[in-house]
């Protein structure tokens, strides 16, 4: 159903079951899956493709020129999963030539109120950005991440799979996966305990992490050093891959 005071322009795609809000525009290369809602007063722009049963609340502006000054208007993307949605006046913008020429959110993410995706941006799956989280260019979120509200994150910075960041923190590292980062600067705080129990990890799993965690942060040790008694808790738990790749592969450095 589209609302009579909605702009749908001729060449976007939209599947039978979309609904349009009032006064919402959607640009003409957007594509969106069945089953998604656009609220009133919403604009989709660029080329955008959005999957299935995506719900976009009143406000929000998605696939939108990017705020990168080298943009000068190239036809980049923004790609968005399934069962997303996101909360009023959420901005997410496009990607950039200068890197991977697309913004990605992959699928079951809550986006709240006011956060922002800027561009070249990837997130995964299950992740929950709260009221006002900001990510600059090119950062990239593993699954199952939480950020709290006013959470602020420097370009090219990565955030790990189990991740938390918790409420005004500013991040200007990498935050590897399962650790709990707070602060600003931000620096470690344990790991993810919590949300591990909920997600379904075992007692002995969640105490492998943490022993993985002070391996990273209790030893006195280097990155490089850390990384052999990491690879060798691998064999007890395949999870720890996860973690001794991470910070193997980091390219602006840790939390410390």
């Amino acid at each position: 159903m589209i609302h009579p005071t909605a702009i749908v322009h001729p060449g976007a795609r939209l599947a039978d079951a979309v609904e349009v809000g009032p006064y919402s525009v959607i640009g003409e290369h957007v594509v969106i899956g069945d089953s998604t809602v656009v609220g009133p007063h919403v604009v989709i722009n660029g080329h955008t493709r959005i999957g299935e049963h995506n719900h976009f609340y009143q406000f929000s502006s998605i696939g939108e020129a990017n705020q990168d000054k080298k943009y000068q208007g190239e036809p980049t993307r923004t790609v968005i999963g399934d069962h997303n949605i996101f909360r009023e006046f959420c901005t997410v913008h496009r990607g950039t030539s200068q890197d991977r020429l697309e913004t990605t959110i992959g699928s079951h993410n809550l986006f709240m109120a006011y956060v922002h995706v800027a561009h070249d941006c990837v997130i995964g799956n299950h992740c929950i950005l709260a009221n006002n989280a900001t990510l600059a260019g090119h950062v990239h979120i593993g699954d199952w991440a939480i950020l709290g509200g006013f959470a602020a994150v420097h370009q090219f910075c990565h955030i790990g799979a189990h991740a938390f960041v918790g409420m005004k923190s500013g991040l200007q590292k990498d935050v590897p996966p399962f650790v709990m980062a707070e602060g600003f600067h931000a620096e470690p705080r344990g790991i993810n305990s919590e949300g591990l129990k909920r997600r379904g990890f075992t007692p002995e799993q969640i105490l492998l992490i943490k022993r993985a965690y002070k391996i990273i942060y209790r030893q006195g040790l280097t990155v490089e050093q850390a990384l052999a008694p990491l690879r060798e808790l691998v064999a007890e738990f395949a999870g720890i891959a996860l973690l001794a790749d991470f910070i193997a592969h980091s390219n602006r450095g840790i939390i410390r």
